[in-house]
């Protein structure tokens, strides 16, 4: 089976938690009734690819998977494929690796089968940054988490950050993290 549709296959919570909910649809619908309405057409695939990540890791620690070791698995093992994107996504846009070499290399150390890493390759191939986006996404979010449970010792809200998170999900992260927190380098960053 191709390397996807066999995750799913597996256990079909492990492609629900990132496509679906609490993942891409969910944070889609909650971002179309954004009532700001550039904010319900804007999209920025960091922070939707970084959600979608950021969903499955999320799962994962809050027990989804603890009943199903071989779904955990497959969790962990997406993880890797998004790290492993990351190189295969850099190294062909500097022209270090051909699509068929992207493809070798994703099919050896992810591993997958092949039609999935020709799939793979040829996408990132044809747009350079996308594999980058899940991982900084994530990170991204990590940071913006870490930052505000800082800011507020006493009354910080798992459920308030999420809130907010998943209800901005299409705005790059530098502006929301800004707007929630007041923390303008990032964006200052860019006037640089």
């Amino acid at each position: 089976m191709p390397y996807f549709h066999k995750a799913y296959a597996q256990d079909p919570r492990t492609t629900g938690v990132h496509e679906g909910v609490p993942g891409h649809f969910f944070q889609l619908s909650l971002a179309w009734r954004n009532p700001d309405p550039i904010r319900r057409q804007y999209y920025d695939s960091s922070a939707n690819e970084g959600i979608g990540f950021y969903a499955e890791e999320m799962m994962l620690q809050a027990g989804l998977y603890d009943d199903q070791p071989r779904s955990r698995l497959v969790i962990y093992n997406f993880a890797r494929l998004r790290a492993l994107r990351v190189e295969a996504d850099v190294k062909l846009t500097l022209g270090e690796f051909t699509i068929a070499q992207a493809a070798d290399y994703l099919a050896r150390t992810v591993p997958m089968d092949r039609q999935t890493a020709d799939a793979e390759a040829a996408s990132f191939a044809t747009a350079p940054g996308l594999a980058i986006a899940y991982e900084v996404g994530k990170l991204q979010i990590e940071r913006m988490l870490a930052e505000r449970r800082l800011q507020q010792p006493d009354s910080f809200s798992l459920q308030d950050f999420h809130h907010y998170l998943w209800k901005n999900g299409n705005v790059p992260f530098s502006l929301q993290r800004w707007e929630l927190l007041g923390l303008d380098d990032d964006i200052r960053k860019l006037d640089q």
